[in-house]
């Protein structure tokens, strides 16, 4: 079942956002390919994707008139971008580092059909800078996913300067079709979601590093405080203090503005691989 002409979908990144956008977009009836150049994780990403999978079915989640089963044979896990040549839209979901991205898309020009859009998951490189790198610029778009993408109903779409308003339109349509809400946003460093959420975290790294209070009382402070689901530190080892750290650099550097400086202490935790969840340790100790 086609939405907004798009049927076949490649997804680049099979972490926890590249894996989660494939899998919704299988459960809303795509065939998606999910390429990553590393097979092990490959196949974490399809164990993951299987359980995540099995978990709304259970809870009768999943869109209606689907099943695990169904959803899971409109998977495909390949280790090649060259498996994306017959795609109709690709979704870049590797980490926040502008010349990876910048050298995935340039091959992605190369491989994918000449009708494919090309889109980005990034949640604050600019569009405009990366759609410069392909032949195809009117068909570069964001399409930033929030996390985890099974359950957030947001995605921000971010036109480049050359994006054409035939490609926009296509995106959010393709969103909504996806069971989501779309907010569209300007292309500047950090778009709508993260130039307001990531001054936020790195504020609450300020208070942590000034003693003005421990992590676990900012984080109480904020949640209780400001009815959030959960503290903005706690939020920050969920993203991955790396991701804040990329993003504030884009914010500063971008924006030329030191109320984007990232915060010291955030930048010693990433300097010492103490990077969220992920690790094992971040803010918080997971692994006591």
């Amino acid at each position: 079942m086609a939405i907004a002409g798009f049927q076949k979908v490649g997804v680049i990144g099979s972490g926890q956002m590249g894996s989660g956008i494939a899998q919704v977009c299988a459960s809303f009836g795509l065939d998606v390919i999910l390429v990553d150049i590393q097979q092990v994780q490959l196949d974490k990403a399809q164990k993951g994707i299987l359980a995540s999978l099995e978990k709304l079915e259970s809870k009768v989640a999943l869109p209606p008139g689907t099943n695990t089963k169904q959803i899971a044979a409109r998977l495909s896990f390949q280790a090649s971008l060259s498996a994306l040549n017959s795609c109709d839209i690709v979704i870049e979901a590797v980490s926040e580092n502008e010349a990876l991205k910048t050298k995935i898309f340039r091959e992605l020009d190369d491989i994918t059909p000449k009708h494919c859009i090309l889109a980005s998951n990034t949640s604050s490189i600019p569009i405009t800078r990366l759609a410069t790198t392909t032949s195809r610029p009117d068909k570069v778009i964001g399409m930033h996913f929030m996390n985890p993408v099974p359950l957030m109903k947001l995605v921000e779409v971010i036109p480049g300067m050359t994006t054409d308003q035939e490609v926009t339109d296509r995106i959010i349509e393709l969103a909504k079709g996806l069971g989501k809400e779309v907010s569209k946003s300007q292309d500047y460093p950090g778009f709508v979601v993260n130039r307001i959420l990531m001054p936020m975290i790195n504020e609450a790294f300020v208070a942590l590093m000034e003693n003005v209070a421990s992590a676990e009382d900012i984080d109480k402070g904020m949640k209780l405080g400001t009815n959030q689901p959960m503290g903005p530190l706690t939020l920050a080892d969920f993203i991955g203090l790396d991701t804040c750290l990329a993003i504030m650099k884009v914010l500063h550097e971008g924006l030329a503005d030191p109320k984007y400086r990232p915060c010291p202490l955030l930048v010693k935790y990433v300097e010492a691989g103490y990077l969220g969840r992920k690790t094992g340790r971040g803010v918080y100790n997971y692994k006591v």
